[in-house]
């Protein structure tokens, strides 16, 4: 078996973008880990086979039963809230539970997700409909900041007209119980989120911590008003609004950004790359660009190097067999473009050496490929194309180009590079080994 194939050195890593759990260990997991009591009950409980999160069955249990779980916490909040807010008078307390009541709706919003996401591919979505989930956590956003608004609406009423509030210890109470719930929901939704890799349940979780920080606020105004008499109700309403208004606008960011299309985190990028380089015959890769489709559903494309002097078919079946293991290890459907390279012309080995000596020094974090000597009538012509970091802007590209340039006409006077200078598709630069 060739290296590799097993995926042991392809794997990646729990914040992978698009692979099941399955490819990580996912029949490995431990509920328990971190002493999360509750968790690890509803778990077992209602999620069969919950370890086999490659599953769609499986990922569906997990997003209907997180997206269960907040409906129940979020009602029974909601009149709790709403029910001290009227007899307290404090607008902060009943903006509070009106917030609850838009995670209700987000919950359900999130269940519909989940469930639309996990349909199978059919003739009009030949990938699937992953990307439902985005779509989901995009509208949960919406309502968030929609409360936002709202509670900044009212807020600025009360600084303008402020109305006498009754303290209560039973107010003071039932938002200590709603900070520990929603504290309990952020974790738990965090948690599941991670391990089915679902960005409506991490939207759920940052709504969580937001309703966190707007619930403090809120008693400290009733303990304020309560040991002091001042009515600081409508700031602190107008402090909560921002806080919920921030954290929509943050679900809305990190969900488009899987949408619009989003660059390649810089450890699932060596991990491709080094499950497809651990095959012999292969001597190389660049230009990986993966699209994803939905948090398990992921389409990557490579360019592999294989020797120029290996006959085409042998080289292609190993190709073929990487694709093959690559959507059976890591599940991603992996389409490989091969790139012949000369390997036994020591003129070319020598000029490539001297190229990459050229670029360590300049910037460890610049590479090449597609390279090929062209003798000319008077000169040697390099021709290659230059990755350079995501970082490089224009003018730092055409500095790049120059000194890269001038310092191979320095090693050499008879060499004149032609090269494209192309940004990496990666975050950030995988750092050489």
């Amino acid at each position: 078996m060739p290296r590799g194939a097993d995926g042991e050195r392809g794997r990646l890593d729990e914040n992978g973008i698009g692979l099941p759990v399955s490819a990580v260990g996912g029949s490995r997991i431990r509920i328990n880990g971190g002493g999360f009591l509750m968790t690890d009950f509803l778990v077992r409980t209602f999620v069969k086979n919950y370890g086999q999160t490659d599953d769609a069955s499986v990922r569906t249990a997990y997003g209907v039963m997180a997206s269960v779980v907040g409906i129940c916490c979020n009602l029974l909040l909601f009149a709790a809230k709403l029910a001290v807010g009227l007899l307290s008078g404090s607008i902060s307390i009943m903006a509070d539970a009106f917030n609850n009541l838009s995670d209700a709706a987000g919950s359900i919003v999130g269940f519909v997700g989940v469930r639309m996401a996990e349909k199978p591919a059919d003739a009009d979505h030949p990938f699937g409909h992953g990307r439902m989930e985005y779509i989901a956590a995009f509208v949960v956003s919406i309502f968030v900041i929609q409360v936002g608004l709202e509670l900044f609406k009212s807020s600025a009423g009360k600084i303008r007209r402020p109305e006498e509030l009754v303290f209560s210890w039973t107010a003071v109470a039932v938002l200590a119980l709603s900070i520990l719930v929603k504290c309990w929901l952020a974790v738990f939704n965090r948690t599941l989120g991670r391990r089915i890799r679902s960005s409506v349940m991490a939207a759920t979780a940052a709504d969580a911590m937001g309703d966190v920080a707007a619930t403090s606020a809120t008693v400290v105004s009733i303990l304020i008003f309560g040991l002091f008499g001042v009515n600081i109700d409508g700031y602190i309403g107008l402090l909560v609004s921002m806080a919920v208004l921030l954290a929509g606008l943050g679900i809305a960011r990190d969900t488009l950004a899987p949408l619009i299309g989003e660059p390649i985190d810089a450890g699932i990028y060596r991990k491709i790359t080094d499950f497809v380089e651990s095959y012999d015959g292969i001597i190389g890769t660049h230009d990986l660009i993966v699209h994803n489709y939905g948090p398990s559903h992921s389409m990557a494309t490579i360019h592999a190097e294989v020797a120029s002097e290996v006959d085409v078919r042998e080289s292609h079946e190993i190709i073929d067999r990487i694709e093959r293991d690559c959507a059976r290890s890591l599940g991603i459907f992996l389409v490989i473009h091969m790139d012949p390279v000369e390997t036994r012309d020591e003129r070319t080995t020598r000029y490539r050496e001297m190229l990459s000596g050229v670029l360590a020094r300049i910037d460890s974090r610049l590479t090449f490929h597609d390279f090929r000597v062209v003798d000319g009538t008077e000169r040697v012509n390099l021709i290659f194309d230059l990755v350079v970091p995501r970082d490089y802007n224009d003018a730092m590209r055409d500095t790049i180009r120059e000194k890269v340039s001038d310092q191979v006409r320095g090693a050499d006077p008879r060499c004149y590079c032609v090269m494209t200078v192309e940004n990496t598709y990666c975050a950030e630069s995988p750092e050489p080994e």
